[in-house]
């Protein structure tokens, strides 16, 4: 230990950053690791980012891809959100939510209610993604039991869903390998089909295919009771299971579904809050619903402080109100619930995306989709899909089988290495590439983003054709 006290942040902090990567190794246990190289390993160490750039600790400059982890959507090293992190740390850097209460919590609250559709007014603040949608979990079954409704409280979500790490929301999980060797609430949660047409039957039409997850959700809720179901929770986009757009429609008619059952709509707006589709919410402004939550969180602060949040109708509010429990606690809460930095840098985050960052990421969506969707003439990609400012490569052994597995299921990881050696950070998802830039990326710097990514996967078919895994 002593040795560790000893180190001192400059030598820390040196060209090459050989003693963070030495320290990595020997004390950080890095998140999703393999049981065989769990708190043994070092990732890529990152030193500095500037816009839409990253620095790695050799120097070398990349184009941060995946923004962080689709939240740094108004770009690193912006001087106002660092000014105000500082500005609300001397002047208040900490409050009890359970007694005492701070302004910008309160501010923050009223803007977004001011974004969100329907009567969704009054905001519960968490730290994250996660514990979002846990709150919002937790809530629906606070909000059962209070109504005299106890074995209202199933949960259903769908394959290709990504909603966490935490127990209950990582239970809804829906990826392959998300939950193979993790434990879960698996009596609480009924998984649907996924609703990406690109892996839909063979010669399904995409009405056809729209029709069976809409008849599927209907006769679950048939089959299953409505009694017994509490909510459906379900990205606008999936975006961790591979940026899958649902087909047209599709969510009005599972929200319509929801409403005339009393099944709580979740929407988790995490990855697609605070401007990744343009918006400061998708739910209504992209897709025209009304859900009774929306979870959200990496965008709020652009990544520069950790903070999430429930927003939630003000039915299910007046109803707890007026309940026979007036009694009844809802038994939940976090130590950093309403934090003033994360709230105060959230409200200067949403200045500056109302001031002209979700304007231009509206201008330059459709570009950035257009040249991405320009790679599917690599014979290596299945299929490009996105909207907004996300976007994914899906790689498959063959058009015909659109099959991932038979290919290399480290593709992805392939492409990242050679993107990093040219300049761009990947996130990779077994076979598929995600895109999530800066929302102040320009077109110019699309260009160059595509151009690398189109070397990356050249080299990587190469790759694969020497080493006799695939003949494209």
């Amino acid at each position: 230990m002593a040795a560790v006290r000893d180190l001192k942040v400059t030598e820390m902090a040196a060209p090459g950053g050989g003693d963070a990567i030495e320290l990595g190794k020997r004390h950080l246990i890095q998140p999703w690791p393999y049981a065989g190289s769990v708190g043994a390993e070092a990732r890529a160490l990152i030193a500095e980012g500037d816009g839409i750039y990253i620095t790695d600790n050799t120097g070398k400059r990349l184009i941060d891809g995946p923004a962080g982890m689709w939240c740094v959507n108004v770009g690193h090293r912006r001087e106002e959100l660092a000014k105000v992190m500082y500005d609300q740390a001397m002047a208040l850097s900490y409050n009890t939510p359970w007694y005492t209460m701070n302004a910008p919590s309160a501010e923050l609250a009223m803007r977004i209610a001011g974004h969100a559709p329907g009567d969704l007014s009054h905001v519960f603040y968490t730290t994250g993604g996660s514990s979002a949608v846990e709150t919002a979990l937790r809530f629906m079954q606070f909000y059962n039991n209070v109504r005299g409704r106890p074995e209202k409280k199933l949960i259903l979500s769908r394959g290709g869903a990504y909603h966490g790490s935490t127990y209950l929301s990582a239970s809804l999980n829906g990826r392959p390998r998300d939950r193979d060797w993790m434990d879960g609430a698996d009596e609480l949660v009924i998984k649907l089909s996924s609703p990406d047409p690109f892996r839909r039957p063979h010669g399904t039409s995409l009405a056809a295919f729209t029709d069976f997850l809409v008849d599927q959700f209907r006769d679950t809720v048939a089959r299953v009771g409505a009694d017994k179901i509490g909510a459906f929770v379900g990205e606008p986009v999936q975006a961790s299971g591979g940026v899958v757009i649902p087909p047209d429609g599709y969510l009005k008619r599972i929200r319509e579904i929801c409403r005339d059952n009393d099944i709580l709509y979740v929407s988790d707006e995490v990855v697609t809050g605070f401007g990744r589709l343009g918006h400061v919410f998708a739910s209504g402004d992209v897709f025209g619903i009304d859900p009774d939550m929306i979870t959200f969180a990496k965008g709020v602060t652009s990544g520069y402080f950790p903070l999430g949040g429930v927003i939630i109708s003000e039915r299910l509010l007046e109803e707890l109100r007026r309940s026979n429990h007036p009694d009844a606690m809802f038994g939940h809460g976090l130590t950093y619930t309403s934090h003033p930095v994360g709230c105060a840098v959230a409200l200067k985050n949403l200045d500056l995306l109302e001031e002209g960052v979700l304007a231009h990421a509206q201008a330059v969506a459709p570009y950035f989709q257009a040249q991405l969707k320009t790679l599917e003439d690599l014979p290596l990609v299945g299929e490009v899909r996105g909207a907004g400012l996300m976007a994914c490569v899906e790689c498959v052994a063959d058009r015909e089988s659109k099959d991932p597995l038979q290919l290399d299921k480290n593709v992805g990881k392939r492409i990242d290495a050679h993107c990093h050696e040219l300049g761009l950070l990947v996130r990779p998802l077994i076979n598929m590439c995600v895109m999530s830039p800066p929302l102040i990326i320009t077109r110019e710097q699309i260009d160059d983003m595509v151009g690398i990514l189109r070397e990356g996967i050249s080299r990587t078919m190469d790759d694969l054709r020497k080493e006799g895994v695939w003949r494209g």
